[in-house]
């Protein structure tokens, strides 16, 4: 079984699941863990790897910022033989995407579906009205 694990500084893990919860509804392969302002490396680690323990099968953990205390905790245990995969950068569309791949069975691209949800609204607006005045 795949499992996800978001990992942030403050709410933001929690708060972007209950986000593709809205969604997709309730998601049980997805966990979080936040560092809170009061928390630091020590406390951090302990929350994951209490949640590591948790978990069976193929962990993919996506990090808010590359560089960051929950990113750079995650690529420690990763240099140490930590069998996980860690995307930072983490957004909603990536998320949805991912779980919507692992829905139909399918591999998740992970990185094309991260950067494909970022989209320059207003050019688009423009191309639109470009489009519109063609017909």
């Amino acid at each position: 079984m795949k499992q996800l694990l978001l990992v942030s500084h403050g709410r933001f893990a929690e708060e972007l699941k209950k986000s593709v919860e809205m969604i997709l509804g309730p998601q049980e392969n997805i966990y979080t863990v936040s560092l809170l302002p009061n928390e630091g490396e020590k406390e951090f680690t302990e929350k994951f790897d209490g949640i590591l323990q948790q978990l069976e099968g193929e962990v993919t953990v996506f990090a808010d910022l590359l560089g960051g205390t929950p990113a750079n905790i995650v690529s420690k245990k990763i240099m140490k033989d930590a069998k996980m995969k860690l995307y930072s950068g983490m957004n909603m569309p990536m998320i949805i995407s991912y779980m919507n791949a692992l829905l139909v069975g399918e591999e998740p691209d992970v990185l094309y579906d991260a950067q494909k949800g970022i989209v320059d609204v207003n050019k688009l607006i423009v191309e639109a009205d470009f489009d519109d005045e063609d017909e």
